[in-house]
């Protein structure tokens, strides 16, 4: 009687999964979300004020203005691109933290467009504004592309499946169960990897975002080889142990930069005439002139 059981939730798990497949409008493939976005956005906004909180009882939250309007600036940018992709993100409550930790090379974006960025990334790693605008857009194309709601659905599912093995119905404790899961995944998905699907989807889009809000293709290049040396000196690099650096991985994106120039070349020829490019070396920004207002 038990494996009968067993085998009827079984089905009943089975069913709610093929439900509950649906195919992203961007990339195409498809993706198995059991956790609603509002779910997901709702539980990941708990969980970064609740970070954010505790860092800032820390004193980890910088408070270097000019870093702060750097980082704001690029992010501000890349939002613009975001929202172009998807235009329900413009009501996301975006925000973004430069966390003051020199010894993390660390960045994410969570569900519904909560980031952080640690100091240690930009310092270790030298970071031109270019650099800092593909890691960034690398972070918030997960983001777009749900891949976080992605994990939290795949682990709530492995915990609601569990339950339903041992259960004599679909209760509201199961659905309970699904949603406390979503609310640790939250957290806990900043420093799990994503798939290496999921990688490669954000290093196409991240790039994309980054060359048509303005940035040089070429430095996701180079950043993926500083951090290849990072890795090669054995310094602490979480931002590496989720986003595993390979020769192929760059080489993917080199192969990509003949596309995404031609968004780059466009970004500045489309630059609004209030405001003028300046370009020294690697590093593209925006700079007001004196008097304007932004």
């Amino acid at each position: 009687m038990t494996n009968l059981k067993q085998a009827k939730w079984l089905l009943i798990l089975a069913a709610m999964l093929l439900s509950s497949c649906s195919t992203n409008p961007i990339t195409g493939r498809s993706q198995l979300l059991v956790i609603s976005e509002q779910s997901a956005i709702a539980q990941s906004s708990q969980a970064y004020q609740a970070m954010m909180g505790d860092l800032d009882k820390k004193g980890k939250i910088s408070t270097d203005q000019k870093l702060n309007a750097r980082v704001h600036l690029i992010t501000d940018r890349l939002i613009d691109q975001a929202v172009n992709y998807r235009p329900e993100t413009r009501d996301w409550a975006w925000s973004v933290r430069v966390i003051d930790d020199p010894k993390t090379v660390n960045a994410f974006c969570m569900a519904g467009g909560k980031m952080g960025i640690y100091t240690g990334l930009i310092e270790k790693m030298n970071a031109s504004d270019d650099e800092i605008a593909a890691v960034m857009g690398h972070e918030i194309s997960h983001a777009l592309l749900q891949h976080s709601r992605e994990q939290m659905s795949e682990q709530a599912v492995m915990g609601v499946g569990v339950a339903l093995i041992g259960a004599t119905a679909v209760s509201d404790s199961s659905r309970s169960n699904r949603e406390t899961i979503a609310g640790l995944a939250a957290l806990t998905l900043i420093s799990l990897p994503h798939s290496r699907g999921a990688e490669s989807e954000a290093d196409q889009l991240g790039v994309e975002l980054a060359a048509k809000a303005g940035y040089s293709p070429h430095a996701a290049v180079t950043l993926w080889e500083k951090m290849t040396e990072e890795s090669g000196n054995k310094s602490r690099s979480d931002w590496l142990s989720t986003h595993p650096a390979s020769p192929k991985r760059i080489e993917a994106l080199q192969a990509l930069e003949p596309q995404m120039n031609e968004y780059f070349r466009q970004a500045k020829r489309n630059a609004p005439p209030s405001r003028a490019w300046t370009s020294t070396a690697s590093n593209e920004r925006v700079i007001d002139p004196p008097g304007s207002k932004k």
